[in-house]
C-alpha cells in the first residue's frame, strides 16, 4: 500500500454544494467587496463576555444588521415567478452556515433565521446558540438525511421545482443567503461565492489597521463583507442604497446596546 496518499470516502453532505453549484452557475451575478468598521460593535461585545462570560455570536448581530437594511430595502430579497412577476417577501429569512460536530465529524450546517427583521439581537442570538448545540434534531438535519441519498438526478429535479415556486422556495431556503469564511482564519480578506439568493452577505476576514481621526491616529477593526446580487433582478442602485445603509447599522452597531446594556 502507497503511504504517500489516502483514499477517503466523498462525503455525502457535499452533493448538497454540488448541486447548489450547478444551479448558481444559471445566474447572473455581480460582487461588491467593501469594508465596514466594526470596532465599536466587537469592543461591545468583549467587555459584555468581560462582564458576564456571555459570549455574544457575531453572526446574530450581522445577521440582525442584514435583516434591518433588507427591511429597508425589501426588493432585495426579490424572488422571480414566472417571467413576468417577481414576489417581494415582508419577512427577511436569513439562510446562514454553521460549522458543527457530527460523529466526532466537523461538517457545515444550515439554519434559516426567520423575519429577521422583526426580531431582537438577543432573539436571534439564543436561536443560534439552540441550534448549535441541537442541530441533529433539528429540521434541517431531517431534510438533508434524506435528501443527499437521492440519485443526482431526483435531487435536481426537485430543486428545478422549488425554484420555481418563490413560496416554497423561501420556506426550504430563506429569502437572503449570510455566510461567514473569515471564522476560519485570521487576516483580513474577502470570499467570492456561488449563491443561490438574490441577495448573500458573505463576511471574511478583519483586518486592523491605522486610521486617521479627529488629528488622531487610532487602530481600528474592518471586517471585508462581499455583497452578491442576482443583477437579473436587482440593479446596482438599489444594491448600492442597501450597502450604505447595512454600513450604518453595523458601524453604528445595531442591536447591541439592548443587548449588552452600554459599555463601561
Amino acid at each position: 500500500m502507497d503511504a504517500s496518499y489516502q483514499i477517503v470516502p466523498f462525503p455525502k453532505l457535499r452533493r448538497l454544494m454540488v448541486d447548489g453549484g450547478q444551479m448558481a452557475r444559471q445566474k447572473h451575478l455581480v460582487h461588491g467587496l467593501v469594508e465596514l468598521d466594526v470596532t465599536d460593535a466587537r469592543r461591545w461585545i468583549r467587555a459584555h463576555k468581560a462582564k458576564t462570560g456571555e459570549a455574544l455570536s457575531f453572526t446574530a448581530f450581522m445577521a440582525g444588521c442584514v435583516g434591518r437594511a433588507v427591511e429597508m430595502n425589501k426588493p432585495m430579497q426579490a424572488y422571480r415567478a414566472g417571467r413576468e412577476r417577481l414576489v417581494i417577501f415582508a419577512e427577511v429569512d436569513i439562510n446562514t452556515l454553521f460549522e458543527v460536530e457530527v460523529a466526532g465529524r466537523r461538517i457545515i450546517r444550515p439554519h434559516i433565521v426567520r423575519a429577521a427583521n422583526r426580531r431582537t439581537l438577543r432573539d436571534i442570538h439564543e436561536e443560534i446558540r439552540t441550534f448549535q448545540t441541537e442541530h441533529e434534531s433539528g429540521r434541517e438535519a431531517r431534510f438533508i438525511g434524506w435528501f443527499v441519498h437521492l440519485p443526482a438526478f431526483a435531487r435536481r429535479f426537485l430543486l428545478r421545482m422549488l425554484f420555481r415556486n418563490p413560496h416554497r422556495l423561501k420556506e426550504m431556503n430563506g429569502t437572503v443567503s449570510l455566510t461567514s469564511v473569515g471564522m476560519f482564519g485570521a487576516g483580513g480578506g474577502w470570499g467570492i461565492p456561488m449563491s443561490n439568493h438574490t441577495l448573500q452577505v458573505t463576511l471574511g476576514g478583519i483586518a486592523e489597521r491605522a486610521v486617521l481621526i479627529a488629528g488622531q491616529w487610532e487602530n481600528r477593526e474592518f471586517l471585508g463583507v462581499t455583497i452578491s446580487i442576482d443583477h437579473d433582478i436587482v440593479d446596482g442602485a438599489p444594491a448600492a442604497r442597501f450597502c450604505q445603509q447595512l454600513r450604518e447599522l453595523v458601524e453604528n452597531s445595531y442591536g447591541i446596546a439592548g443587548f449588552v446594556g452600554k459599555p463601561g
